[in-house]
């Protein structure tokens, strides 16, 4: 199934996906479970594509991300490979690629501050040791939190208006679109 990294989320999700004999991308297939209305699913996933039904056939996979990004392809050898067991397809060198370029958006973001980076991560082992041995006092810590992360988010917000930073800089900035940047600091600016 798919990838993703925080803290990119959705903007860098990645899937293994089909490239066809001629070196384009098939539309995504609709794969119904069977079970009701609205209980299937859209795919690009490689696997989708064997050729049975209306499907066309993958002649090789590569990483695909949601922002765009295609890895190189690697040819899927039809004779050696049990439809019955899909998952025997090597993917590493898929997987590899999309986590290089995982790696190149990291490079392109903003670094933080060695002390800030340490004092999240500590928080986050904090916070994840606690939860299962004070979970109330984890959801006021939270709450905590996402005041201050409002509040903080908003005068940043503020501050990087003031800059006149493009949505595209923003975004490099952040690892995510320039739509999705454009989005959240809509909501930094204005949803406190």
């Amino acid at each position: 199934m798919g990838w993703s990294v925080e803290p990119f989320g959705s903007c860098h999700e990645g899937i293994t996906g089909a490239v066809l004999a001629d070196g384009s991308e098939p539309k995504p297939v609709y794969l119904d479970c069977g079970s009701g209305a609205g209980t299937g699913w859209w795919t690009s996933e490689w696997w989708a594509f064997t050729g049975h039904g209306s499907r066309p056939r993958a002649a090789a996979c590569r990483a695909a991300c949601a922002c765009g990004w295609r890895g190189q392809p690697y040819p899927i050898d039809w004779d050696t490979i049990d439809e019955d067991q899909l998952e025997d397809l090597d993917t590493s060198r898929a997987y590899g690629d999309w986590r290089a370029h995982i790696n190149t958006v990291e490079r392109q973001t903003v670094p933080l501050p060695e002390e800030l980076a340490e004092t999240l991560t500590r928080l986050d082992e904090q916070l994840y040791r606690l939860a299962g041995q004070a979970p109330l006092a984890v959801l006021k810590a939270v709450s905590t939190l996402e005041g201050l992360v409002r509040d903080v988010a908003h005068q940043a917000a503020h501050a990087v208006e003031a800059d006149g930073l493009s949505p595209e800089t923003i975004g490099t900035a952040l690892g995510i679109s320039p739509d999705k940047a454009s989005s959240r600091m809509t909501g930094y600016l204005y949803h406190r």
